[in-house]
Order: C-alpha cells, then sequence, then structure tokens
C-alpha cells in the first residue's frame, strides 16, 4: 500500500476527486467513481470492486481502522481472491487529508472519514446468475438518483434477486444514487440494458413480467408471484411505454383511495416486494 499526505485543495488529486463526485462524464471516461462513509465502503468491498484510492481523516478514523477495513475482504476468502486482494493492495494508494480539507471535499454533512475511488464493475444480463422463481425489479427509464438508491435499498431488505434498469437515464455510480441505497447497490446485483434486451432476458427464462400500471389491471395481492417474477414500473410523470404493457403477463396496481393516483417508484417497489415476501414466506 503507497501512502501520501495532501494538505492543499490545489493538489491534482483532490480536484479530480472532486471531478469524479460532480461529473457523469469524468466517471465514465476514467472508469472510476466515489464511494464515502465506512458502511458503503464494506458493501463495495464484499461485493468485490477494487478500490484505487482512499482518502482519510485521521481526526476522524484512525489509521489502523482504514487498514482493517481495506483488508476485510482477504481474511475469509479463496487462495486466488487473497492473491487478487494483495496485488489490488499494491496498487492501492492511502492519502492522508486534515480535517479542514476533508469537510471540503466530503460529499455528506455527516461522515465517517473515508472516501474511495473505486474502478466500475458493470454487470451484463448474461453475468446474472439467478435462482429457480428469482424476484426482479425493473425499472424503465429511471431518472432520479435517488429514487433508484431507495429501489435498490427496498430490494436487498426483500432479498431481491436482481434490480434491471431499462433504457437508462442515470448514472448508476452516482454519488446520490450510492448514498441513497445505503450501499445497496453493491450488494443486489444491478444491470442496465435496453428495454427490449430485459424483454427477451425475462421471457427465454419464463420469469412473469408483471407491470404497475392503472389501466387495465388487477390488485397486486389478487396476483401469484410465488414463480418467477419481474415487477416493472416505469416513471412518475408518463409510466410504462408501450413496449413493457404489451409485453406484460399481467398489470397489476396498488389501490388509491385519496385524489392523488400514483406513488412514488421507491414506495411503490417496496409494496410490491414484499406481497411477493409475503406470498413467498407462505
Amino acid at each position: 500500500m503507497r501512502t501520501e499526505t495532501i494538505t492543499s485543495a490545489q493538489n491534482p488529486k483532490i480536484k479530480n476527486l472532486l471531478l469524479l463526485q460532480e461529473k457523469s462524464k469524468a466517471r465514465r471516461e476514467q472508469g472510476l467513481f466515489v464511494v464515502e462513509g465506512r458502511r458503503e465502503l464494506e458493501h463495495c468491498l464484499e461485493g468485490g470492486f477494487e478500490v484505487k484510492t482512499v482518502f482519510y481523516c485521521p481526526e476522524i478514523i484512525d489509521s489502523s481502522e482504514v487498514c482493517n477495513l481495506l483488508r476485510m475482504t482477504s481474511d475469509d476468502h479463496s487462495d486466488d481472491r487473497s492473491c487478487h486482494s494483495e496485488r489490488s493492495e499494491e496498487s492501492l494508494l492511502c492519502i492522508e487529508i486534515q480535517e479542514q480539507l476533508y469537510r471540503k471535499v466530503a460529499y455528506r454533512d455527516s461522515t465517517e472519514g473515508i472516501i474511495a475511488e473505486v474502478e466500475y464493475k458493470s454487470l451484463t444480463l448474461d453475468d446474472l446468475q439467478l435462482p429457480e422463481n428469482p424476484l426482479v425489479v425493473v425499472l424503465e427509464s429511471v431518472e432520479k438518483p435517488g429514487n433508484l438508491g431507495a429501489v435498490l435499498r427496498s430490494a436487498d431488505a426483500a432479498g431481491a434477486d436482481a434490480v434491471l434498469i431499462g433504457d437508462p437515464l442515470t448514472d448508476l455510480y452516482n454519488p446520490n444514487l450510492i448514498r441513497a441505497s445505503i450501499g445497496a447497490v453493491f450488494t443486489v446485483p444491478v444491470v442496465a440494458a435496453p428495454s427490449a434486451d430485459i424483454i427477451a432476458f425475462l421471457k427465454e427464462r419464463n420469469i412473469q413480467i408483471l407491470t404497475a400500471q392503472l389501466q387495465d389491471s388487477s390488485l397486486y395481492y389478487d396476483v401469484d408471484m410465488k414463480r418467477g417474477t419481474a415487477l416493472v414500473m416505469g416513471t412518475e410523470s408518463t409510466g410504462l411505454t408501450p413496449q413493457w404493457r404489451q409485453a406484460a403477463s399481467a398489470h397489476i396496481r396498488i389501490p388509491m383511495l385519496g385524489r392523488l393516483d400514483s406513488l412514488n417508484v421507491s414506495v411503490s417497489a417496496a409494496i410490491l416486494l414484499f406481497e411477493a415476501v409475503r406470498q413467498r414466506q407462505g
């Protein structure tokens, strides 16, 4: 592990850290994204992501804690993984910065003294290894990182097997998404792909497609979700496109008893996910 101390906000490494936080284009070009916070970084490491650079503040977190955190994934894994961890550790840069500078680069108000630059790891549909009768969430053209992060958090809590993003409009490694998901973006397999490809993937595996919509729909708790199921939701403003409505095995709705006709997509996802959990647990 290489170590360094930085004291100036004008340092190129500090400027690049801020750039990665703010610009999705920079993240794509460099193949790096930013993870802030101990819990989020733990989930990231457990998910097999490779950390390239760590910035830590010794007034907030001790250097020994940083070392233990970065080595946590090598203790209980195979020899191959341990070798990979050793190679990763050799290339890892650990940078100490003082509290005043750390407060300037920290993305969150409440922080744990550690920020990391991490390499992208993008899954494809072919990478997914789904169990028998999987439970999958599909979001079409999700735009708000906070919504996607909240859905991922619910998906993790419900034990969903994957979250698929059709025709995405947001960066999967947006700092707001990572923060809203509390690291669930690393614990649940997430794949972004064209909606047409996701529909073909689901149909090939005989996974029923349940689209959440108001028109021509059944109450969600009247539909069997014990078999392989994909719960599909669109944006709050426009809903699902015709390709998803036509591909559906069934249309489902959440009863709305007030004057409004929709819920936030993350709330809808949580309701439907835990109905599937209820049914599957008997």
